[in-house]
């Protein structure tokens, strides 16, 4: 059975498939080929409130990392393709801002350690 993953903030991203990576505080227990349900929302549902599947994804690569490795490309072998708000599914903003966006909202600074998740999409739209 896939576990469950909340994507509550990048909603459109997913619907959309322009998200290919994911960074989490924890999930450090993930492994390539693992499959999950992408979510609206996974915790704090109010009563009679159902899961709201968005779509099943395959991780392709786990990694643990420093938020502010982000911007050096040169310590980031992923980087060269894309940039990595991009991959994110944030085109129009660079490697701090997204940064700065994502310390902002998980309550914590760049120095965090993060799982950086890769993955590809299961479903035909």
């Amino acid at each position: 059975m896939p576990r469950n993953m909340s994507f509550m903030l990048t909603i459109d991203q997913i619907k959309k498939r322009t998200k290919t990576v994911t960074r989490r505080l924890g999930w450090k227990f993930l492994e390539t080929g693992d499959i999950l349900n992408a979510c609206v929302k996974c915790q704090g549902l109010r009563q009679g409130e159902k899961i709201e599947r968005l779509c099943q994804i395959r991780v392709t690569d786990v990694q643990m990392e420093s938020l502010d490795t982000i911007d050096d490309p040169t310590d980031i072998p992923w980087a060269y393709s894309k940039t990595e708000a991009t991959k994110e599914g944030f085109p129009g903003m660079t490697g701090s801002e997204f940064v700065s966006m994502f310390c902002k909202n998980m309550k914590c600074d760049s120095s965090t350690e993060v799982t950086r998740i890769e993955f590809e999409y299961l479903e035909k739209m």
